[in-house]
């Protein structure tokens, strides 16, 4: 099996039809359909129904033909990196990250690699946790910041903090005329939003593996599919949301930070496993770094939430967390 045989296949695929597949690649359809053959004799199944008119793939060709796009978008990636870095030219670097992260660090740590790598094109990339793996393994993006964790051996994690969690209320809520703090207990009984609905596991996996820790039992449990969507149905009172303290985007809402310094979600930053290219150690040290500077989203402890509530005034200063590596699952 060599890279012809799967750019053949792909044609073929693609087409469904291997007069016009072979017109695309410029070559006799006998020698097209003899190299489909072989490779399907190497594989030791079939992949395409030719008795089908448009020409259909088969369960295992189907799978066959995702994965051989990815190893040609792999290759072509490979070939314009290694192209751009020989002719001193712009490099790429793909960013994937989960909504979250936007209303903390990620727009500063951004910043910062534009102002020390000018030369270097950075994408940003919106996936869930779940995708940014398989989104790692196909070479679609370099790097990916999310909140699961995950177990591909082939990718690597490290956790760069564990963000405090709050709940968001709806301002006739009886608990949002709490004080500053609430204990976790507090959703017992009450309607829980949970985001996001899919794909999974998620967020959502994670509040609600953490109500299971602490037997917190909510009345009933309603899924959306993103953090706006369930912070506009507790505006509307329709329930209450758990979410990271960094995300409190709402001024008609609420927030009481949960009195447990256990109840946490980690900010995981993920790469491929082995690699060793310049981004890496930079992106730690500049994630280092920014922590050191104490900016003011990663105060959680003084920071002022709606409804007028602040923490006291003597409450001891966050500390920047440390940088802690995950090893790979």
């Amino acid at each position: 099996m060599d890279i012809r045989q799967l750019k053949y296949f792909v044609a073929v695929a693609d087409a469904r039809n291997f007069t016009r597949a072979s017109e695309v690649l410029h070559i006799a359809q006998p020698p097209l359909s003899r190299q489909i053959q072989l490779l399907e004799e190497e594989l030791g199944v079939q992949l395409i129904l030719r008795n089908s008119r448009p020409l259909r793939l088969t369960e295992a060709g189907r799978t066959f033909y995702e994965q051989a796009l990815q190893i040609i978008s792999r290759l072509d990636q490979l070939k314009t990196a290694t192209r751009q870095i020989g002719l001193n030219q712009q490099r790429t670097l793909s960013i994937g990250f989960v909504a979250s992260t936007l209303y903390g660090g990620l727009p500063m740590l951004v910043r910062k690699l534009r102002q020390h790598y000018p030369d270097v094109d950075i994408q940003l990339v919106e996936l869930t946790s779940q995708q940014q793996f398989a989104a790692l393994t196909s070479g679609r993006i370099d790097v990916g910041f999310g909140r699961v964790r995950g177990n591909d051996a082939t990718v690597a994690r490290t956790i760069l903090r564990e963000e405090r969690l709050v709940l968001a209320l709806p301002p006739d809520s009886p608990l949002a005329g709490a004080s500053s703090r609430i204990p976790f207990s507090a959703i017992q009984g009450q309607k829980l939003i949970v985001y996001p609905k899919e794909p999974r596991p998620s967020f959502a996996d994670h509040v609600l593996s953490l109500l299971n820790d602490h037997a917190v039992r909510p009345a009933t449990v309603h899924e959306v599919r993103e953090i706006q969507t369930a912070l506009g149905l507790v505006a509307a009172d329709s329930g209450i949301c758990v979410i990271p303290a960094s995300a409190r985007l709402r001024s008609d809402v609420h927030y009481r930070l949960i009195d447990d310094p256990r109840i946490t979600s980690p900010i995981i930053m993920s790469h491929r496993l082995n690699d060793n290219a310049w981004y890496i150690a930079a992106l730690k040290e500049m994630v280092a770094a920014m922590y050191a500077e104490n900016p003011p989203w990663l105060d959680v402890e003084h920071s002022v939430f709606q409804g007028g509530d602040a923490q006291p005034e003597d409450a001891p200063p966050a500390k920047p967390p440390r940088v802690r590596k995950q090893p790979a699952a």
